[in-house]
């Protein structure tokens, strides 16, 4: 059954992640528990589940687990079993707190999903499982007959692990007539048994007494111990050993080195000899006690064989028995109190939940929850924390020495991804000592770096009728987040140029950022691009930045001049510009005007005088394109003055172009025209010949295809007419003797229609006049030819007439 306490302080720790400004909730009470000592593993303690308001299955699904601090896990969760609190192995109560009368084991239980605290405390109930013990199993001591009557003999004390009603209870002695049993009550509740003499001893009569001494418990069943005395009478000794003080005090360090004289105990004895000779030993001392310190027999001298420490026993108290030879005793008790020295540094103890946080946690997130514990009393024991100043956390002070480690800022995983945070735990001894816990703590990413340019802007140049597909340009944006928030990719701002999208003129490589020309770039068309890159990262949603590229286009020398002026008339002719025979030297009779579509050097045009029927007669502006007289002219300069200027550009390799340019020399048009009409008729007898003979020709030729025209009119209407009369006496070729008819292919071939081709060359006298066979398509047949397969013979009249048109035709 579960039990709501007081929750006076809490010792449990829980280190809490990723939960902006939670607080610590733990109720104002605590869960207890009770469960005997000795139970096996899985012994069912208490139903956690619904004493935390849960249902069974929760507690795997909220993430319920126990957290503790510096102690083996004693208990666990058992979900399957209705979500129940069991052990998780033995419990030994006097392993766990000794002598303490309530054994209490305190811890967490934290609900992961909802970061709340429930301290719990569990009973650790004694059961009668240790037997009354007495450190020796027999004692034996000398007593003198001349003892008197009453006197008491401290006896050692019986000891029992368990508490409560299982604890040591009484102690019986065994039935002697001269000695009792009388159990003194202590202070703390102890129980002192001391031997009391009833009656006086006589040496003579009993020599030595034998008794049993019982120690029992309260438990169910009862156990018990004995111890076996064993009282030797001697004959008179007057004097016992006697100590310095009843009670011997001691305080020293709890660091003090092993084998240090602590005190010496001392105790006298008046007799001689042997029976003045004292012997000193423990008395009635906790096992672990005599385990620590040791005494000498001889001198009283008590050292420390082990190391005191003053978290465990604050006072160690013993008790010392001198003896003398003849077996007379006493006692004494030693009290030596331990001094606190810090040497026990501060523990910091912390429970992991998780080891990340994103980037984006707003300041005041809880990361951790941490413990401090010092075993040192006094200003040994009080502790500070700390952590370095430089970090984006700080540590806010909670009760019972709790310190909450929370984010003082937001944190930025791109200046730091991982911190390693130092918590310092100080304690306020002389010297101080110090503990340090390191807490390492990962950044995640999240996306909110843009991916960002090496440059503000680019620009580059490229030569015009640059190849297809080259690479011109490259870009590159970085992303200072990670994994795929870094992931960044290109792509253009698609627009558009000169009507046509941007994505025909250029392309980008949306991994590498390397911009390629889909065409080859005229600089005449255009001079420049603007270009808009976008780079998008990756994440989630995806951010992204934008650049601007100006791709400046270069002039190459690829278009030559082109002359505007003198233009080259339509009808192909060349035209012709005006110097008057009274021209003086540097006459401007012209000029050419050109341009070139390149810019720069490339447009440099330089004009020169290629060629001219008069050398130094005319010159050329080199930059103006200015003709100009170089002389004056003479009657002797001929009429017609014919000039070849170049016009060259400044490119490499230069191009140039070049134009014919008549000059004629007169006064006037008229002037110019009587001088041509003069000229013709006599400038150039053999230009007159030349002219004749092709006159002659043309004639020659166009009489010839006359006579043709002429000739097959005549034949064509001569064979009409010899149709007709073979129809007019068709009735009578049936008569005539086959002799007088040529076969049928003869017939044909003079039937056949006359076709003529005529071959007419200018430079000779020759003509070529071709006239293929006739082929007539009407063939005369007679019956008797059809039978007898012979053809029949062409008249003679037909024949003759055929050789008398060849014979027309050669003639010709």
């Amino acid at each position: 059954m579960a039990i709501w306490v007081k929750l006076p302080g809490y010792s449990g720790l829980v280190l809490l992640f990723l939960f902006p400004g939670l607080l610590l909730e733990a109720r104002a009470g605590k869960i207890r528990y009770s469960v005997p000592e000795e139970t096996d593993e899985g012994f069912f303690v208490g139903n956690i589940a619904k004493d935390l308001g849960l249902q069974p299955q929760e507690l795997a699904e909220r993430g319920v687990r126990i957290v503790s601090r510096g102690r083996t896990q004693l208990f666990a969760l058992n979900p399957r079993s209705s979500g129940s609190l069991v052990t998780a192995g033995r419990i030994d109560r006097e392993e766990l707190c000794a002598q303490i009368e309530q054994c209490l084991v305190s811890f967490n239980i934290l609900v992961g999903d909802k970061m709340k605290l429930f301290p719990v405390e569990v009973e650790i109930i004694d059961i009668n499982d240790n037997t009354p013990q007495f450190q020796l199993e027999e004692l034996e001591f000398k007593m003198n007959e001349l003892t008197t009557p009453g006197t008491r003999i401290p006896l050692p004390f019986g000891q029992d692990l368990d508490v409560g009603i299982n604890s040591l209870q009484s102690y019986q002695l065994s039935s002697n007539p001269h000695f009792s049993l009388d159990v003194q009550q202590g202070a703390d509740g102890s129980q002192h048994p001391e031997m009391v003499l009833q009656s006086p001893l006589d040496r003579e009569e009993e020599a030595v007494h034998h008794l049993l001494l019982t120690a029992s418990d309260g438990g169910n069943p009862v156990h018990s111990g004995t111890l076996r005395i064993r009282v030797q009478v001697v004959d008179a000794n007057d004097n016992p050993p006697a100590f310095t003080q009843a009670e011997y005090h001691m305080s020293v360090p709890e660091n003090v080195p092993l084998g240090t004289r602590l005190l010496t105990v001392k105790a006298t004895d008046p007799d001689e000899g042997a029976n003045g000779e004292v012997t000193y030993s423990f008395h009635n001392i906790d096992q672990k006690i005599a385990q620590i310190f040791q005494l000498d027999s001889y001198t009283g001298e008590i050292s420390n064989k082990e190391p005191l420490d003053f978290e465990e026993y604050k006072i160690y108290p013993m008790e010392i028995q001198a003896q003398d030879g003849a077996g007379l005793m006493s006692r004494t008790k030693v009290l030596i109190k331990v001094l606190d020295r810090n040497d026990n540094a501060p523990e910091v103890t912390i429970t992991s939940v998780t080891t990340t946080v994103p980037e984006n946690f707003p300041p005041e997130t809880i990361i951790a929850l941490i413990n401090v514990h010092d075993q040192d009393s006094g200003d040994n024991g009080h502790t500070t924390c700390s952590i370095p100043g430089n970090l984006p956390f700080k540590l806010e002070k909670l009760d019972d020495n709790y310190y909450r480690l929370v984010t003082e800022r937001t944190l930025d995983r791109e200046l730091t991804s991982r911190y390693n945070i130092t918590v310092t735990a100080t304690d306020q001894g002389t010297p101080t000592l110090s503990t340090e816990m390191h807490i390492s703590l990962q950044v995640t990413d999240i996306n909110d770096n843009p991916p960002a340019f090496t440059q503000d802007s680019y620009s580059t140049c490229i030569l015009e009728n640059n190849p297809r597909g080259a690479s011109i340009f490259s870009v590159t944006a970085h992303d200072t987040d990670s994994n795929e928030n870094a992931r960044v990719t290109y792509s253009l701002v698609e627009d558009i140029i000169q009507g046509a999208p941007l994505s025909s003129y250029v392309s980008i490589n949306s991994d590498t950022g390397v911009l390629y020309a889909l065409r080859s770039f005229d600089y005449e068309q255009f001079r420049d691009l603007q270009l808009r890159v976008t780079a998008r990262d990756s994440g989630e949603p995806p951010l992204s930045s934008n650049v601007s590229l100006s791709i400046f286009l270069l002039d190459q020398n690829d278009n030559t001049p082109q002359i505007l002026y003198p233009a080259l008339p339509s009808d192909d002719s060349t035209g012709m510009e005006l110097a008057p025979r009274s021209a003086e030297p540097g006459y401007l009779v012209t000029k050419v005007v050109a341009v070139d579509r390149d810019s720069g050097q490339n447009a440099w045009l330089s004009y020169r005088l290629l060629k001219a029927s008069e050398p130094g007669l005319f010159a050329v502006g080199l930059h103006t394109g200015e003709v100009r007289t170089a002389r004056a002219l003479l009657d002797r300069d001929a009429l017609k003055q014919s000039l070849v200027v170049a016009v060259q550009d400044h490119g490499q390799p230069p191009l140039s172009a070049t134009v014919t340019l008549t000059v004629a020399v007169a006064d006037s048009i008229p002037d110019l025209l009587a001088d041509l009409g003069n000229l013709e008729t006599s400038a150039n007898p053999d230009d007159s010949s030349l002219t004749l003979y092709l006159v002659v020709a043309i004639a020659v030729v166009s009489c010839v295809f006359l006579a043709f025209v002429i000739m097959l009119l005549a034949l064509r209407l001569r064979r009409w007419h010899t149709s007709r009369l073979l129809q007019a006496s068709g009735g009578g070729l049936a008569g005539v003797p086959a002799s007088h008819f040529v076969g049928a292919d003869g017939v044909r071939a003079f039937l056949q229609t006359y076709s003529h081709e005529v071959s007419l060359t200018a430079d000779s006298r020759k003509s070529h006049l071709i006239f293929p066979q006739p082929n007539y398509g009407d063939t005369l047949i007679s019956e008797d030819s059809c039978e007898k397969k012979d053809f029949l013979s062409a008249p003679q009249s037909l024949l003759e007439d055929k050789r008398e048109t060849f014979s027309q035709v050669n003639f010709l």
